[in-house]
């Protein structure tokens, strides 16, 4: 035996015998009776007792587990199974109130492809923003829209590094100019007839209208319907009918109509014509109806050469199909109403700056999207099960039309140098 041995036996036989001396000198100090007096004594409900655990929260122990799988079961008997209306819902309102207050803006860059855009290559860029109310933007702050206050920023920041998720509510889509680079602008016209002795009687009535109410208004009653002829004369004669001309075209206008009693469709220029060969001068006019919506239709084929690449174009996909749907709104229930969608905001671009020659955008609503997983016309994916090619179509719609001083400043100078809207 080592001496360090021999060592804890003297140290530990010194020990044995003090304390053995101790209780010899002091036998009333330590009875086995009073060996735990002093101490506190445990509560016999301890064992008993029902924790409350956070069934999504990490225990550590086999105790710790067995009370969050009791937790996780009265919690699923509390909600209901999954055809209940009550699955899922909180204290504080429903399943919709709970993902809503869980849904907040999410931003960040999404490119593709990944190597071929650079600082001085050509690209989209396709902002994501909440929608503002017309009254929201209106000047006047009504509720009717002011002309141009759906006009993008001249600048547009380009967020730097990727995101790893899907953009909501707000963030940045980078995408390659597209093979099929085009726009258009249409203004809305029609066709308006207006002979000449409908357009005697619309001013001949306009007259009598205003000058028999001034007389009327005077409490001249006989003035009123002395002015009420006048003006029926003023209109036949400014329509060039004499007496006889203006009854006979009353007597086939009367004949016509009751003509069409019986299912007859007979027009008086038909009369006229068979009659004398002639028909009324319609005075035919192409006349400003207003402006349309301009659409933009867009189709990027998707090839990824990495798994990288393959995740951005999944999330591409994914932010313009969540950013486009109608926003529910928080309660329980149905929901009574349902709020806007998110807007888009289109530029074409080179590197930082905005594209020297190509067209303009408008805030932009985007009306429809529709992806071909099979863009070489075979199903095929690579091991992760990304599809090798992909064909993603976007139709986007401006939010108003486009006016003259869109291409104007403040002082009547060009706004830009480019084609224009």
């Amino acid at each position: 035996m080592s001496n360090r041995a021999k060592q804890r036996n003297r140290d530990k036989k010194r020990q044995q015998d003090a304390s053995a001396a101790n209780r010899a000198a002091n036998p009333d100090k330590f009875k086995s009776n009073n060996v735990i007096s002093g101490r506190k004594k445990p509560n016999p409900d301890a064992w008993n007792k029902k924790y409350t655990v956070d069934p999504n929260k990490r225990q550590m122990g086999r105790s710790a587990a067995k009370r969050r799988q009791e937790a996780a079961k009265e919690a699923k008997e509390q909600s209901g199974n999954i055809t209940s209306s009550q699955y899922a819902k909180n204290q504080s309102g429903g399943t919709t109130a709970h993902k809503e207050s869980h849904i907040k803006a999410r931003g960040g860059l999404l490119r593709y492809p990944l190597e071929a855009m650079t600082d001085i290559t050509d690209y989209l860029q396709i902002d994501i923003t909440k929608y503002q109310t017309v009254k929201e933007v209106s000047q006047s702050g009504g509720i009717v829209g002011s002309a141009g206050s759906r006009q993008l920023s001249k600048r547009s920041r380009v967020p730097g590094g990727l995101t790893t998720q899907s953009l909501v509510n707000k963030g940045t889509v980078l995408l390659q100019i597209p093979a099929q680079v085009q726009d258009g602008n249409a203004a809305s016209y029609g066709e308006s007839n207006m002979n000449s002795i409908v357009g005697a009687a619309v001013g001949g009535v306009a007259d009598m209208m205003r000058g028999v109410g001034d007389k009327a208004g005077q409490g001249d009653f006989q003035g009123a319907f002395q002015e009420g002829g006048k003006a029926f004369n003023n209109a036949m004669a400014s329509s060039g009918l004499g007496v006889d001309a203006a009854k006979d075209l009353i007597t086939k206008k009367l004949a016509t109509s009751a003509v069409g009693v019986f299912g007859g469709n007979v027009s008086v220029n038909q009369l006229l014509a068979r009659e004398n060969g002639q028909v009324l001068n319609p005075n035919m006019e192409l006349l400003f109806n207003g402006p349309t919506l301009r659409n933009f239709r867009f189709s990027f084929k998707m090839t990824p050469r990495s798994q990288k690449e393959a995740e951005q174009c999944k999330l591409i996909i994914r932010t313009f199909k969540m950013n486009m749907a109608p926003k529910v709104t928080s309660g329980e229930g149905a929901s009574l109403f349902l709020n806007t969608p998110n807007v888009f905001e289109l530029r074409y671009k080179t590197g930082y700056r905005n594209h020297p020659f190509l067209h303009k955008f408008k805030q932009c609503f985007l009306t429809d999207i529709s992806v071909n997983y099979t863009g070489e016309g075979v199903y095929a994916t690579y091991e992760n099960r990304e599809p090798i090619s992909m064909i993603m179509d976007l139709t986007f719609k401006e939010l108003e039309p486009i006016y003259d001083t869109d291409y104007f400043d403040e002082r009547g100078y060009d706004l830009d140098d480019t084609v224009g809207y």
